[in-house]
């Protein structure tokens, strides 16, 4: 008797399944993707050479409801199939052996649990449709926006306040001076990690990310222009090699200055006299270990030198890399991108004929939209590095 499978996919949930890995012999796969064609041909096969068992990853792949599902995990029962549900305590032919009082509580567990799974499910496939017509994701707009119908739109009262955010970290590059400036000019307290996702948001730049990290270009009006996100990517790759509070310090040098001598960090030393409005700047190094200590260094004398050093040495620096060619990188991409618009384009021919049914066509055209932005995203990278 040969040893069958059985396996669903949910175009909507999943992509196509990979090799699963049955915890027992198999001999044949049945498997379904979207429509149930193949468990129609299963059950047929099973009443003219019933297999010795079939294994399932969960009873819920037999049916849409649970009405369908009983009607079918009775049948094949009826013609003496042992039902396995590889990822649940299920086994027909184990549980027959058992008290009919054990059975009927775990049978009441089990339809509960199938229940329970296929209302989440139909959640998902809701949130999943929506993702498919690029249909902003469940939860409340980001701070700037409000929902319309199908899309966000800018909210007039408090998008001001984020362009403002942007405009201030793109001219200090400091995300906690960002922050400080909001909450005085604004009266708006956000955390630093608030600041970064706001940064980092594709909305603002209108775009949509959705749970999966896919994400969706020009699905609404963005509150920061392409440009603009160009320069925030930037200045949060410099800031990346730098210790948070470095980055933000309002002193140029903080952080980044070691003693040539001892080898320890200068910290930025400040002196004032009294009712006197200047300020004397010194690096010195507090926990220097030698005896007598390092002496301190004027801030603004070493500043300067340290612009001079690095106003002849980088360009000399730049010209002895060896860059690839991002012309013709950026050409490459260009062209997979215009490709992918073509394929695009060519959907709703192919829907007209009916080759395309509209759940298959609106899922290419999503992978389609992700793979574009992916290009783009890559292209804006590109642009930035030449």
């Amino acid at each position: 008797m040969a040893n069958i499978a059985y396996l669903y996919i949910d175009p909507l949930l999943e992509s196509a399944a990979e090799a699963y890995n049955w915890q027992r012999k198999v001999d044949c796969v049945y498997q379904d993707f979207g429509q149930r064609t193949e468990l129609q041909k299963l059950i047929a096969d099973c009443q003219d050479n019933p297999p010795e068992y079939l294994l399932l990853r969960q009873i819920e792949e037999l049916g849409d409801t649970v009405a369908e599902i009983c009607d079918r995990l009775k049948l094949l029962e009826s013609l003496g199939v042992d039902v396995i549900a590889d990822l649940q305590n299920y086994q027909s032919s184990a549980w027959q052996k058992r008290e009919i009082t054990e059975i009927k509580a775990d049978l009441s567990k089990l339809l509960q649990s199938v229940t329970k799974s296929k209302l989440i499910n139909r959640l998902k496939q809701g949130h999943a449709r929506n993702r498919l017509k690029t249909l902003p994701p469940p939860g409340k707009a980001p701070y700037g926006y409000r929902r319309g119908q199908d899309k966000y739109i800018i909210d007039k009262s408090t998008a001001p306040v984020v362009k403002d955010f942007f405009e201030r970290f793109i001219l200090f590059g400091s995300l906690r001076g960002a922050v400080r400036y909001l909450e005085k000019r604004y009266g708006k307290k956000i955390a630093p990690s608030t600041g970064k996702n706001w940064l980092t948001n594709p909305v603002y730049r209108g775009d949509l990310k959705y749970k999966n990290n896919e994400i969706i270009s020009n699905t609404h009006t963005a509150i920061l222009d392409r440009e603009s996100a160009a320069q925030i990517d930037r200045l949060l790759r410099r800031n990346s090699r730098l210790a948070s509070r470095t980055a933000s310090a309002p002193r140029s040098l903080a952080g980044l200055v070691t003693c040539q001598q001892c080898q320890f960090s200068m910290t930025i030393s400040h002196v004032t006299q009294r009712n006197k409005k200047q300020e004397y700047l010194y690096l010195r190094c507090h926990d220097c270990p030698q005896n007598p200590k390092c002496k301190a260094i004027n801030y603004q004398t070493f500043l300067e030198q340290t612009i001079t050093k690095i106003c002849r040495e980088l360009p000399q620096a730049v010209a002895q890399l060896q860059q690839p060619n991002f012309k013709d990188i950026k050409q490459n991409i260009e062209q997979e991108i215009q490709t992918k618009k073509d394929i695009l384009s060519h959907i709703s021919t192919l829907l007209a004929q009916n080759i395309l049914d509209e759940e298959t066509a609106n899922i290419r055209r999503y992978k389609i939209q992700t793979e574009i932005s992916t290009l783009k995203i890559k292209l804006i990278n590109y642009h930035q590095k030449t």
